[in-house]
């Protein structure tokens, strides 16, 4: 199965949010997609359809396929803590989001192809894996050959978002992942003890 490159919108509306960011077309149509979608009735989904569902959210979101979700899973469970707090945590760990979350690319979808582009260095080193995980410390730099490339550049200006867990310099085009979030400091709208329970049956 490859990974998903179809319309952005039809996922939003089929978990009432815009997981990908901002979505004018889902802010038209914020109700299901289909010919029933607008239906005040529809059925009243099993405990199994929850939980599929809300792991799908994280999946699409993150933008991460079932195989290497159901690894982070797996890791996360075999980890010290809160296993769906840290399944979280491995998520929000992945260069690909942490380029995001950077503002260097205004997706998660241009965060993968920016760092599969080998545009983006670790620690000085390229680094063109997505799901490289990124440890407290770890300083993220846009590569200096890429530095005036205009994607990047628009990306950077228009961002404006601020995390606790990250520092960024706009001059040098570098940042520092400083600590693996807390889940209360991620602002994505999972409910992970749902994929817990799916996956723990």
């Amino acid at each position: 199965m490859a990974r998903y490159t179809g319309p952005k919108t039809k996922i939003a509306r089929k978990f009432g949010e815009a997981i990908f960011g901002d979505d004018k077309s889902f802010e038209k149509r914020n109700y299901p997609p289909g010919q029933h979608g607008l239906a005040k009735k529809r059925g009243k989904k099993s405990e199994y359809a929850i939980q599929l569902m809300e792991k799908q959210k994280a999946k699409y979101t993150y933008g991460i396929l079932e195989k290497q979700f159901r690894g982070l899973f797996q890791k996360a469970a075999a980890a010290r803590g809160v296993t769906g707090e840290v399944l979280i945590q491995l998520c929000e760990s992945r260069l690909d989001n942490v380029v995001f979350r950077m503002g260097i690319a205004p997706s998660r979808r241009a965060s993968r192809q920016i760092v599969s582009h080998r545009h983006i260095t670790v620690n000085g080193e390229l680094v063109n894996i997505p799901s490289y995980q990124l440890k407290p410390g770890d300083v993220v730099a846009v590569r200096e050959k890429s530095k005036s490339l205009d994607a990047i550049e628009r990306s950077l200006s228009n961002s404006s978002a601020v995390y606790e867990w990250i520092t960024w310099n706009n001059e040098t085009k570098e940042g520092t992942f400083v600590t693996v979030p807390q889940r209360l400091q991620i602002p994505e709208n999972i409910k992970e003890q749902l994929i817990v329970e799916l996956y723990n049956k």
